[in-house]
């Protein structure tokens, strides 16, 4: 989240900048941000967790130019389609159904670099370094998803992934706190306003709340 962060806090700072000045820490960004800017330029980007945040980031690497792009993936690909009959992926209609889908950043890379930067039952093992406090590589393994629903390494399938930049996109936390801050918002213990399914009305008169800054009740 911190790379997608600083990034949209950059282009709010000074648009015109960017339309006429590479974007870097020192140059263009400094009029009403004072942050580091994360840039993937040039650089082997290894996004680690999907969802909308690992596509964004997928996204955002690409615009920034990156040199190379590959999405790491803890679980198995999902199917193409639903299983309409919920014999075996315990996932029948008329569940949201959990397939494969392409979102933009995927369909963005596949035009860029030839293929889905998506890579599924991998587990990140180590970050390597340069030695001078950067990283330079990625470890990985390919698991498997056990009878007891455990994952389990495959023997004789470590690789060694060349990154220069590593994003974690994973572990959603909370929505940002500075409007549930101004209207007093009852939350729960991961700071998501509650609000019932049935209104979507939160503690606050007036103020509802939907959608990922929402905790069912």
């Amino acid at each position: 989240m911190e790379f997608l962060t600083r990034n949209q806090k950059a282009l709010f700072a000074n648009p015109p900048a960017l339309l006429t000045t590479e974007v870097t820490p020192e140059v263009g960004l400094t009029s009403k941000y004072g942050g580091g800017f994360i840039s993937a330029k040039g650089k082997h980007v290894v996004v680690i967790g999907g969802g909308d945040t690992g596509t964004d980031c997928i996204g955002t690497s690409l615009r920034h130019g990156c040199k190379s792009l590959i999405n790491f993936e803890l679980f198995p690909a999902p199917p193409d389609e639903q299983d309409k009959r919920g014999e075996a992926s315990g996932n029948p209609w008329p569940l949201w159904p959990r397939i494969m889908r392409v979102d933009y950043g995927h369909e963005e890379a596949s035009h860029r670099f030839g293929a889905d930067p998506r890579t599924y039952s991998v587990l990140s093992k180590e970050f390597v370094s340069d030695g001078a406090g950067r990283v330079r590589a990625v470890k990985t393994v390919q698991v498997e998803v056990g009878p007891d629903g455990r994952f389990a390494e495959v023997e004789g399938s470590e690789r060694e992934h060349p990154a220069d930049l590593v994003i974690l996109a994973m572990g959603f936390r909370h929505p940002e706190q500075e409007i549930v801050r101004a209207l007093r918002l009852e939350t729960d213990q991961r700071s998501n306003a509650k609000a019932s399914t049935s209104d979507y009305k939160t503690s606050a008169p007036g103020a509802c709340s939907a959608g990922s800054c929402r905790l069912t009740l």
